[in-house]
């Protein structure tokens, strides 16, 4: 999915549009089978008593507000989360409510490097850390396929013709 181009200014293009990594959306699974898990096993102990329907409203409202504060909010959060690239800078925006947005033009950034734990590695994610003239360095976590985004930002900022931005080269399609 493409960044909107209304948003672009003339002559931009998005070189690379991310999302963070689903590594994010772990815990909140996770959360939802639990919330599952316990609701069910509580609505099977009450079934045989005379307050059943009222426990299971209550079981079904309790579990309706955990499943909404624990995987929906996380979900939309990370589903509203970008980390974009274009010809001309580094942008991120996040919230739904709350939106929340950095720009960095290409010219101001002085240097790009990225880290990744071994569990990052396995997942292929990391850390991209930007300084720029700001008085300290920018970190965007949980980058999908870091040191790609790594390569291409160092490519972009040094504005190589020989090396630009090619769609096939990235994802390995067309």
């Amino acid at each position: 999915m493409a960044y909107p181009d209304d948003l672009l200014s003339s002559g931009e293009h998005v070189v690379i549009h991310r999302h963070p990594h689903w590594k994010m959306l772990i815990f909140p699974v996770f959360w939802l089978l639990v919330v599952v898990a316990i609701g069910t096993y509580l609505a099977g102990l009450v079934v045989d008593q005379s307050w059943a329907t009222i426990a299971w409203i209550a079981l079904a409202v309790i579990g309706v507000v955990l499943i909404m504060w624990l995987t929906l909010a996380p979900l939309v959060r990370w589903r509203t989360t970008h980390f974009i690239v274009t010809s001309d800078r580094v942008m991120a925006r996040e919230g739904v409510f709350k939106r929340t947005g950095l720009d960095i033009p290409l010219s101001r950034i002085n240097s790009v490097r990225f880290e990744h734990s071994l569990l990052d590695r396995v997942l292929g994610c990391g850390t991209l850390i930007i300084e720029s003239a700001s008085d300290e360095p920018l970190e965007f976590d949980d980058i999908p396929s870091v040191e790609k985004v790594h390569s291409l930002l160092y490519r972009e900022v040094n504005d190589n013709p020989d090396d630009d931005f090619h769609p096939r080269t990235l994802d390995g399609r067309a």
